[in-house]
């Protein structure tokens, strides 16, 4: 038997010391996830141990990289990534808004990295070295949302794929307490992420027709020249009468028939 330890009067066996022991590597972990990763996780959960202490190796071996010089925004390398990938606008950007709230060095409770949220073994499967990294990282994350889209052909079920893997997903939602909660979260951000469609306004039915606005006559420089008025029409000239000639004798009057 192993020996007993009193505290308080109580005696303890001494394997009972060893729990202390065993909890401390636990809670530090979660601390260094919760600190670091800037998420919430109970210091005394022990589920994904070995995701999170692989999430936070990788976070520790980034960090030192972009201390000084930061990462670039993230909308651009969005874009360009749904542009490359064949993906709806604003799908990835959705998708990335739930995941992470877009933090680039984001760790989840399960030990999900990235503004994607890959897993240590789904971030090795697309050849990310740094999951921290945004351009591989939302390079790494579109490639594997345009791959569920092409296999599903549907954005609801690609986007349950994501969340919770592609064998997980028999043409419907697996519903598991999370996948069917967080796909109504992306469908959400995705209204408010996809272009907009332009509005055509309608014209009521039976409206009569907007009257025609008079054409307004154009104007006349002030220094334009004047129209010249229409010149009135000449008459031909009368034809003066024909006087006798000097010497001439003028024509005798008829005699009246009666004298």
């Amino acid at each position: 038997m192993g020996r007993k330890r009193a505290v308080g009067g109580i005696e303890i066996p001494g394997w009972a010391w060893l729990v202390p022991c065993a909890l401390v590597p636990v809670v530090l972990l979660n601390l260094g996830v919760a600190w670091l990763g800037g998420t919430q996780v109970s210091p005394l959960s022990f589920s994904f141990l070995q995701t999170k202490a692989r999430a936070l190796g990788a976070y520790v071996a980034h960090r030192p990289e972009c201390v000084l010089d930061g990462h670039p925004p993230l909308e651009p390398l969005i874009e360009d990534t749904e542009r490359r990938h064949g993906i709806p606008p604003g799908l990835l950007k959705a998708l990335i808004q739930v995941e992470s709230e877009t933090r680039v060095h984001r760790i989840s409770p399960a030990g999900a990295m990235g503004p994607g949220q890959l897993m240590p073994d789904t971030a090795a499967l697309m050849r990310v070295e740094d999951p921290f990294d945004p351009a591989p990282s939302v390079d790494a994350s579109g490639r594997y949302l345009a791959e569920q889209l092409r296999r599903f052909r549907d954005v609801r079920l690609a986007v349950a794929a994501y969340n919770a893997g592609p064998g997980s997903v028999n043409g419907r939602v697996p519903h598991n307490g999370e996948t069917e909660f967080y796909v109504a979260k992306v469908l959400a951000a995705y209204e408010h992420t996809r272009p907009k469609a332009p509005v055509v306004a309608k014209r009521p039915a039976g409206s009569a027709a907007p009257a025609k606005a008079p054409v307004a006559r154009k104007a006349r420089p002030p220094d334009a020249p004047s129209k010249p008025s229409t010149a009135p029409k000449a008459k031909a000239p009368v034809k003066p009468a024909t006087r006798p000639a000097a010497g001439s004798r003028p024509p005798a009057k008829l005699a009246s028939a009666t004298r």
